[in-house]
């Protein structure tokens, strides 16, 4: 059995990973201001795209997910299987619920890809690919993401046992709870398309 401190410390590792808001830090170093005055007011990658900067966004993209994979592995070298969900699930939480900006934070989409990817490769591949059709028929990143995480935890389950599985329904869950404004917006029409400005 894995003795609470290693889960506490997974934890704890795990947060402060995903805490980090690297689409904030990005954009103020690039004299861009505070990204949340812009469009959405999110720190994540599909707002900085707004500001113009691609490469800002990828950057950010690929640091978010980085964040959630690093939970994932910390977790796993610390406890093990446990760990490493427990480390994953709190990178998302960090990301979330960043201590740094009053626990203002993302929706957690590139982290928690990030998480899959580590924990669930080939669930990580099948939730990419769900994204990559749903944004690009209908053009609405939110979309794409809500699509992918509700699937996700069926690919996990069925690739990776119930550990990722149940690991992905917790993240996909966050992840649908942090979009209730865009399902809203989704509902009635109105969600800003990729490449638009809200």
């Amino acid at each position: 059995m894995t003795h609470p401190s290693l889960l506490a410390a997974a934890a704890l590792l795990g947060y402060l990973l995903g805490s980090i808001p690297f689409g904030l830090l990005l954009t103020r170093a690039a004299g861009l201001g505070d990204i949340r005055a812009i469009g959405s007011g999110n720190i994540g990658a599909t707002n900085v795209l707004r500001t113009g900067h691609k490469a800002l966004a990828a950057a950010t993209l690929l640091l978010d997910a980085a964040k959630g994979a690093a939970g994932v592995v910390v977790g796993a070298y610390l406890a093990g299987v446990q760990g490493a969900c427990v480390g994953g699930l709190a990178a998302v939480l960090g990301h979330l619920f960043p201590v740094w900006l009053g626990f203002k934070g993302g929706k957690g989409v590139a982290t928690g890809f990030g998480v899959l990817l580590a924990a669930a490769p080939l669930a990580f591949l099948a939730a990419g690919a769900v994204w990559l059709a749903v944004a690009g028929l209908t053009r609405i990143s939110s979309a794409g993401a809500l699509a992918a995480f509700a699937a996700a935890p069926l690919f996990a389950y069925a690739t990776s046992g119930w550990p990722s599985g149940l690991l992905a329904l917790a993240v996909g869950a966050l992840v649908w709870v942090r979009h209730a404004h865009n399902i809203r917006r989704l509902l009635a029409g109105t969600e800003p398309r990729i490449g638009g400005r809200q």
